[in-house]
């Protein structure tokens, strides 16, 4: 049953990905020729990871879950972009503004996959890459331009506008 669900979201992912490709001429023509990579992909996907999917995968078939997610990534979508700006104007000013260290910032996510998502999204974010994230919810990361350097401080700053959105989304 885990497997028939994750084929079934990849699937899906797979049609949301290939859907705008298939539009011609104000019509949508989703063939076989769309489809069949997407169903042996899946199939590939879901024969080697079989043993990695975890066994409350069902609880991510859940829509507060899943909402969650398209807000958050209208939230990641919006930082990203404010954060190249930022960097591009750091790049371009002459004196180059910049005043970067490794800074400790603290989670109060539980779940290693809550962990490991802030610190993809840290990372993803122009201007800070995380470093180092341990079990306990410490997390290093290198930040272009330092605000603050106490953890309270710097969790404010770095890890607060992803954090609140990841615990509904993973724990």
């Amino acid at each position: 049953m885990k497997q028939a669900a994750m084929f079934l979201l990849l699937l899906l992912l797979w049609v949301v990905l290939v859907w705008p490709f298939a539009v011609t001429g104000g019509r949508v023509h989703l063939a076989a020729m769309e489809l069949v990579p997407g169903v042996i992909v899946a199939l590939l996907v879901v024969l080697i990871m079989r043993h990695s999917i975890p066994e409350g995968f069902k609880v991510w078939i859940n829509p507060v879950r899943l909402f969650w997610f398209v807000v958050y990534a209208g939230v990641f979508v919006f930082y990203v972009i404010k954060a190249n700006f930022d960097v591009a104007y750091r790049i371009i000013h002459p004196a180059m503004p910049i005043h970067p260290g490794i800074v400790k910032v603290k989670t109060t996510l539980k779940t290693r996959a809550g962990i490991a998502m802030l610190s993809n999204a840290i990372a993803l974010t122009p201007g800070t890459l995380t470093v180092h994230a341990e079990e306990n919810g410490d997390l290093y990361v290198h930040w272009i331009n330092v605000k603050a350097t106490d953890v309270d401080g710097a969790t404010g700053y770095i890890v607060r506008r992803f954090e609140w959105l990841i615990k509904r989304i993973m724990e």
